[in-house]
C-alpha cells in the first residue's frame, strides 16, 4: 500500500466538497443517481441498472489513499456489500492520469509510530472491503496502478487496462512492503517466482507488458467503457448464481481438488433449490429472458 506518484498534486482535495458519510444526490434527466461516501469516493447507478460504479474521486491528489478516503472506501464498499440489487460493481477513477497511486506519503510522512498503528487497521479496510465485495468486481485501469492502487485493482475479480496503465507494488523501495493483499493476490495471479521479480525489484511495467504477464486481463482503448460493457454483460445473470459462484472459487483457491470440489457443492446446494435457479430453467424452456428473482 505505497508509492504516491511524484506526479500527485500536493493537498489532494477534490474538485468537489460533499460532507462527511454519505449523502445521496440524483441526476433524473440522465437517470443517474450518486451517493457520496465523504469527500473522496462516489457509488454511481444508471437508472434501474444491477451496476454499480465505485468511483474513487480525489483527483487532486491522483487518488492517493489518505485514512479519511480510506474509511470512506469501507463504507461504501459495506453499503454495496450490502444492497442485493447490484450484480456488479466496477472500480474507476475520476482522474484521467491515474488510477489510483498508492498510499498518501504525504500523510505518512507526518505520522508518528503511534499514528500507523491507528491507521493500519482503517487502510485494512479499506482494501478488504473491495476484495470482499460477494458479487462480481471489475477494476477498470487507467494510467498509474502503483502500490495499493494496483493492490485495489488487484482485489478484483478481473482488471481492465488501457494503453496508458502502468502498474506496480514498489512498496519495498521506500523501505515497507505491500500491505493491501499483494503478496498474496500478485503470486496467486502470476505465480510465487513471477511476483517475488516484481515485487522485489519494484519496478513499473506497461500495459503491454502487464497484458502478457497476465497483472492484467483485457486491454481495451477506453478502459471505463468496456469494464462497464463487461459488467453489463455479467448483470444479465442469476444474481444468486453470480455470488455463490464467486464464493466458490474464492473459498476453493489454494484448496487441494478434493476439498474445492466439496466447497462447490456446498456452492451449488445453496442456489439449486433457489427462486434464480427455478426462473432460470423456466425462461429456457420458455425461450424468454428471465425475470431473476434475485433469492
Amino acid at each position: 500500500m505505497t508509492e504516491q506518484s511524484r506526479q500527485a498534486g500536493q493537498s489532494g482535495q477534490a474538485e468537489r466538497s460533499e460532507p462527511s458519510g454519505s449523502s445521496g444526490s440524483s441526476d433524473s434527466s440522465e437517470g443517474r443517481t450518486e451517493v457520496r461516501f465523504g469527500e473522496f469516493v462516489a457509488v454511481r447507478r444508471e437508472g434501474a441498472g444491477h451496476v454499480a460504479e465505485l468511483v474513487l474521486d480525489r483527483p487532486k491528489a491522483m487518488n492517493a489513499v489518505s485514512s479519511e478516503m480510506a474509511r470512506s472506501l469501507g463504507a461504501a464498499c459495506a453499503a454495496l456489500a450490502a444492497d442485493p440489487t447490484v450484480r456488479v460493481t466496477v472500480l474507476t477513477s475520476s482522474n484521467d492520469r491515474a488510477f489510483c497511486v498508492g498510499a498518501d506519503l504525504k500523510e505518512r510522512n507526518s505520522f508518528t509510530d503511534a499514528d500507523l498503528v491507528r491507521q493500519r487497521p482503517v487502510a485494512r479496510a479499506a482494501y478488504t472491503g473491495v476484495l470482499e465485495l460477494p458479487m462480481p468486481t471489475v477494476a477498470a485501469v487507467h494510467g498509474f496502478a502503483l502500490g495499493g492502487g494496483y493492490e485495489l485493482a488487484l482485489s478484483c475479480d478481473v482488471i481492465v487496462a488501457d494503453a496508458s496503465t502502468v502498474v506496480g507494488l514498489p512498496e519495498v523501495s521506500v523501505g515497507v512492503i505491500p500491505g493491501g493483499g499483494g503478496t498474496q493476490l500478485l503470486p496467486r495471479r502470476v505465480g510465487a517466482a513471477r511476483a517475488a521479480e516484481l515485487v522485489f525489484t519494484a519496478r513499473r511495467v506497461e500495459a503491454a507488458e502487464a497484458r502478457e504477464l497476465g497483472l492484467v486481463d483485457i486491454l481495451a482503448g477506453d478502459a471505463r467503457d468496456a469494464a462497464l460493457e463487461l459488467a453489463g454483460r455479467i448483470a444479465g445473470n442469476s444474481p444468486v448464481g453470480l455470488r455463490a459462484a464467486k464464493k466458490a472459487m474464492r473459498l476453493g483457491q489454494g484448496l487441494d481438488l478434493r476439498a474445492g470440489l466439496e466447497v462447490e457443492d456446498a456452492a451449488w446446494r445453496s442456489v439449486a433449490f433457489s427462486g434464480d435457479r427455478a426462473e432460470g430453467v423456466a425462461a429456457f424452456n420458455e425461450k424468454r429472458k428471465p425475470a431473476w428473482p434475485g433469492e
